[in-house]
């Protein structure tokens, strides 16, 4: 390949394009955040590659020489559309992409497991997942569509009800065995209780003393046993044998389904008022068709769930 068939670096074309603009290699670099050092080494390597001097470097500073001043215009036309490509490359990644945010125990527990079906269904669709607490602002493009545990009353956003939830004990297939099998709810004074803590700080989510007390169950302290500062580390505490949670019907289905957790009491207790998992969305993109696609399978594939049962 002749010589003149290659191209020089782009971060060289790139400074001698600043540094010709502004006619300081101090500007250029202040413009492309790097030192004057940096912007005059790469336009003395550009000046070695096409063996023409580019600038004449004086005391009072710089000046274009007539090979560089006819070369500006072009490499600027040049870079602009380079970066114009790379847009473009962006923009059609990002149609491709759907953002959700969702809450930890929703996305760990019961949505990782069934996205490949979304994809099969939809494989122009690609699936960023931010699964968190906190709460994304879509308006604001920190993710397309939000799913939210509350009570589904969120400011200029619309919301559909995926499901409410019930509450029933759950524990390790181990429990139902050994010197005290849990077989009534009062055996459970042989057995820790796993909380998670900051539900006995707020009334979203049942807990212990509200399902002891919808079973009748004395003499057992509702306090008493291990805590947990997240959902999925109490689930994961019962797996292991450690004590007994109270597990979502919703949540813990695929646990259950699987063996790695049984529902020794059929007795369940429900979130108060209105709470449950949510589906939210700007009104204004709700018929955006990535949006669209993700709301309609997602409803669809929890149809089943409305109305929350023990399995």
């Amino acid at each position: 390949m002749e010589m003149m068939d290659l191209l020089p670096p782009l971060t060289a074309l790139r400074a001698f394009e600043a540094a010709a603009r502004h006619e300081s290699f101090a500007q250029a670099a202040a413009e492309l955040h790097v030192t004057p050092a940096a912007v005059s080494h790469q336009v003395k390597a550009l000046e070695a590659f096409v063996g023409v001097v580019l600038f004449h470097r004086r005391a009072r500073g710089l000046t274009i020489t007539e090979a560089g001043r006819a070369a500006q215009p072009l490499l600027r036309d040049g870079l602009e559309r380079f970066r114009e490509g790379v847009a473009r490359m962006r923009s059609a990644a990002e149609q491709r992409r759907l953002t959700i945010s969702a809450n930890t125990s929703f996305a760990s527990m019961w949505l990782i497991s069934r996205l490949e079906n979304f994809r099969t269904r939809h494989p122009d669709i690609d699936i960023l997942l931010s699964a968190t607490d906190n709460l994304a602002d879509l308006h604001g493009g920190e993710a397309d569509i939000g799913i939210r545990y509350g009570r589904g009353y969120y400011a200029e956003l619309h919301s559909d009800r995926i499901v409410g939830l019930r509450e029933f004990p759950v524990c390790s297939p181990a429990l139902l065995e050994g010197d005290f099998p849990l077989l009534t709810p009062d055996d459970l004074r042989h057995h820790n209780l796993l909380h998670v803590a900051w539900y006995d700080e707020t009334d979203v989510w049942p807990t212990w003393n509200v399902w002891l007390k919808a079973a009748g169950v004395e003499g057992v302290d509702a306090n008493s046993g291990l805590r947990f500062n997240d959902y999925l580390v109490a689930v994961k505490a019962a797996t292991e044998g450690l004590g007994v949670a109270l597990g979502s019907d919703f949540l813990v289905r695929d646990d259950i389904a699987a063996g790695r957790l049984v529902c020794p009491f059929e007795l369940g207790v429900g979130a108060p008022d209105s709470f449950a998992y949510y589906l939210v969305v700007p009104p204004d993109r709700l018929e955006n068709p990535r949006i669209a696609a993700f709301r309609a399978w997602l409803l669809e594939e929890t149809a089943a769930y409305r109305e929350p049962r023990l399995v």
